[in-house]
């Protein structure tokens, strides 16, 4: 760690290098501190919504990224049990809406992205890294590392992730189990057998205690594949769960295109899913949280790396609004800005997040009532995603209102 830095990023994961580039962009100098040999990302695909796209536009990053990956042409949500179409976004007339393109790519890939902008704008890049403590002090925060070392700066901003060594300053919690667990696999589409693969399109399949999702990579040359099922071991209490001898009952009841995919996923890793509960304080002094060390969510909404890019970007130009005169930044009232703004916002994702995976994996009659709801539903309507896809607040007047909720006991579903 060479010369002085202005702020701190522990974490060097897609969150913490891209706030280190949004805030290197505002002439801060900034250090990122990762506990990794080398950066680097690990996982398959991701979805990146418009309310990214258009910070990847901001950041002049969004034709790098669309060079990256696929621009899917439509979305197509279906019953896992017995393959029938459920409801669809046309991603086209969705970029029409919002502005900017539904896109999906590699997460090393976008990682790689960041990765180089950084380098571009001089970040200092720093791996070995752990850490292992936090402090405030009266000039700024000190992060204490593994190795004894330690690093100082005006400010701190720890993306150290779901398991957060940072959010102890801040909460006395730990991560929530779902008792969901997810595989996935990255095959080519020569392997996928049954319905032709439609590389234009994102495939979700949901379902009892189930889904099955599929969609282009790399332009169409590879496919990514993530099947997600409750785990009857977790939910018994056993402590080794989610085991790939799971992993075929979890499907045995579902139509024949998800069949046909769960023999390709990989069994060598798998990943429990855990979220914590909502917390509303993120900034301890001069320290403060980032992406899933402020809010770990369920996957269901397909936010996580976009929520923790929208902190980095919602951060830095609340630094640049609160820039003296003298050039100096009035970082109190950036990080409470921040703050205020972006809690309540993951707050919403976190608890629909939550809501949304029960939707998904109902069974019996409730399955029956959502299948009915979702099939009337025009798949023009955006009212239930207009508060999430739109332009990123930057102060709570303008965060949204939520969407009504429809409850499943109104749907009445017809006699066979």
């Amino acid at each position: 760690m060479n010369g002085p830095a202005d702020v701190l990023v522990v974490g060097g994961g897609i969150g913490g290098l891209s706030a280190a580039f949004a805030l290197a962009r505002e002439g801060l100098r900034v250090r990122v501190l990762e506990q990794a040999r080398e950066f680097g990302e690990v996982g398959a695909g991701i979805q990146i919504a418009p309310n990214c796209t258009r910070i990847l536009h901001d950041y002049g990053l969004l034709d790098e990224a669309k060079s990256l990956g696929v621009l899917p042409a439509r979305m197509v949500m279906r019953d896992a049990v017995d393959g029938g179409e459920l409801t669809r976004l046309d991603l086209a007339d969705l970029e029409r809406r919002y502005g900017f393109p539904y896109m999906v790519i590699h997460r090393s890939d976008l990682h790689g992205m960041f990765l180089r902008a950084c380098r571009r704008v001089g970040v200092d890049l720093v791996t070995r890294a752990r850490a292992v403590g936090y402090d405030d002090t009266p000039e700024g925060a000190r992060v204490l590392l593994e190795d004894g070392r330690t690093g100082e700066a005006r400010v701190v901003i720890a993306a150290d992730g779901l398991h957060s060594v940072s959010r102890r300053l801040l909460a006395d919690d730990k991560p929530v189990s779902s008792a969901y667990v997810a595989y996935r696999a990255v095959v080519t589409p020569e392997q996928v057998t049954g319905r032709d693969v439609d590389p234009g399109e994102i495939s979700l399949h949901i379902g009892p205690r189930c889904h099955f999702v599929r969609y282009a990579l790399r332009g169409g040359e590879l496919l990514n594949q993530v099947a997600v099922f409750e785990s009857p071991k977790a939910r018994a209490g056993e402590a080794d769960w989610g085991t790939p001898d799971e992993l075929d009952d979890a499907f045995g009841d579902t139509c024949t295109e998800v069949r046909s995919g769960i023999p390709l996923m990989s069994r060598e890793r798998w990943w429990r899913m855990f979220d914590r509960d909502p917390i509303m304080t993120w900034v301890a002094g001069n320290i403060a949280l980032l992406g899933d060390a402020a809010h770990p969510p369920l996957q269901y909404m397909a936010q996580g790396a976009i929520m923790a890019i929208e902190d980095g970007w919602v951060l830095a130009r609340h630094v640049a609004a609160h820039r003296r005169t003298d050039g100096s930044i009035g970082w109190r009232g950036a990080l409470a800005a921040y703050e205020t703004v972006r809690a309540e916002h993951c707050r919403r994702v976190l608890s629909t997040a939550r809501e949304w995976g029960d939707l998904w994996h109902l069974d019996g009659l409730p399955r029956l009532r959502r299948n009915v709801l979702l099939r009337a539903r025009d798949p023009y309507d955006y009212a239930f995603i207009d508060w999430i896809y739109g332009p990123t607040a930057l102060f709570p007047a303008q965060e949204p209102p939520m969407f009504a909720p429809i409850p499943l006991e109104s749907v009445t579903v017809p006699s066979s």
